[in-house]
C-alpha cells in the first residue's frame, strides 16, 4: 500500500505540492487528475522516490520510499518526459533496465516488442513519441515491479495501441497484482480502467474516492412531461443538475435508484430513463459541492 501524508513540495517559493494525503490499496488502479500545472508529475516523481517531500511522508508498503534502493526495485516511473540515453536502443535499454530489476522477464520483452512491430535494434531517437512512449511501457511492464507510476502515458498513443496497453495493465493487475497510478488531464482516458480516482487542483488534492461508490448515489435521469416543469411534485428529490433541450429534460440526481425511479414516476412522464454517468458527469456533481467547476480544472 502507498501512503501519502501531509506530502507538500516546494520549488523555491511555489509549492507544487500542498500538504496531499491519500492512501493508494495494493491491487487497485488510481488515476490521479487535474489541469496542467495542478502538481500530478511532482507528485509522482515523489511517490517513486526521484523527489524527496519538504514536509511530510511517503510511504510504500510501510517504507519510505526516498533513497530506499531495495524498494525503487519494486517501482518503475513512466515519464510524461520521455528521455533516453543518446543512441541507445530498445535492445541495450532491456539490458540496462536487467540491471536493477532483477526479475526483468527478457521474453515477455521480446514478445511485446514483436506486438507492437517495434525494432530493437532501432534507435530509440528516431522513434515517433507514441512509438518512444510504448517502448516505456514494454520496459515497465517487463521489469517485474509492483507499483507503476505512469505520467500520461496514453498521451500520444493511438487509440489502438492505447487499448492495448490499457488490456496489458488489466492482465497484469490480474495475474501479478500490480498497482498502477496513472496521472492524466483527461478524463475519458480513465473511466474504463481506474477503480479509484484522485483530483488535485494547485498542488492540493480535493478529494479520493472510490469509483463504484460514487456512482452508487448519483443517476442521470431523462425524462419528458406533456406539462410544465413539476417543480413542487419533484421537491423530495436532490436535483444536481438540470439542463433542457425541447421537453427534454436531463436531469443529475443524488439517491437511490429505487428512490429517484419512485419520485419520477408519480409525476407521470411520457418518457422516462435513468443513464449510466459518465467519470466527466460523476466530477462535475462532486466538485460542485465542493465549490469547484470541473470544467475549468480539466480543459
Amino acid at each position: 500500500m502507498i501512503c501519502s501524508t501531509n506530502a507538500t513540495k516546494y520549488f523555491d517559493a511555489l509549492c507544487a505540492v500542498d500538504h496531499v494525503s491519500a492512501e493508494i490499496q495494493t491491487g487497485s488502479v488510481f488515476g490521479l487528475i487535474g489541469s496542467n500545472g495542478a502538481g500530478k508529475s511532482t507528485f509522482l516523481r515523489m511517490l517513486s522516490g526521484i523527489l524527496k517531500p519538504d514536509e511530510g511522508s511517503i510511504t510504500i508498503d510501510d517504507e519510505e520510499i526516498f533513497e530506499n534502493v531495495p524498494l525503487k526495485n519494486k517501482c518503475f516511473y513512466i515519464s510524461d518526459e520521455q528521455f533516453f540515453f543518446s543512441g541507445i536502443t530498445p535492445l541495450e535499454l532491456q539490458k540496462h533496465y536487467s540491471l536493477y530489476y532483477p526479475l526483468f522477464d527478457k521474453e515477455r520483452y521480446k514478445h511485446l516488442m514483436k506486438a507492437f512491430e517495434l525494432d530493437e535494434k532501432r534507435k530509440i531517437r528516431t522513434f515517433s513519441k507514441g512509438m518512444k512512449k510504448q517502448v516505456s511501457v514494454i520496459m515497465g511492464l517487463c521489469s517485474g515491479a509492483e507499483y507503476l507510476f505512469c505520467d500520461e502515458t496514453f498521451d500520444g498513443l493511438d487509440p489502438v495501441a492505447r487499448q492495448a496497453v490499457k488490456s496489458l495493465f488489466a492482465e497484469d493487475i490480474a495475474e501479478r497484482g500490480i498497482t498502477p497510478i496513472i496521472a492524466s488531464h483527461n478524463l475519458r482516458e480513465l473511466e474504463d480502467i481506474c477503480d479509484h480516482i484522485g483530483l488535485l487542483h494547485r498542488g492540493g488534492i480535493l478529494f479520493s474516492r472510490d469509483l463504484d461508490d460514487m456512482k452508487l448515489g448519483i443517476h442521470k435521469v431523462q425524462v419528458i412531461w406533456n406539462k410544465p416543469f413539476p417543480e413542487s411534485s419533484l421537491s423530495a428529490l436532490n436535483i444536481i443538475h438540470k439542463d433542457r433541450r425541447g421537453s427534454l429534460y436531463t436531469l443529475t440526481v443524488r439517491g437511490t435508484r429505487e428512490e429517484v425511479q419512485n419520485i419520477i414516476s408519480q409525476t407521470e412522464p411520457t418518457f422516462f430513463e435513468l443513464l449510466p454517468l459518465s467519470l466527466e458527469e460523476i466530477f462535475i456533481s462532486e466538485t460542485e459541492v465542493i465549490g469547484y467547476d470541473i470544467k475549468s480544472l480539466l480543459l
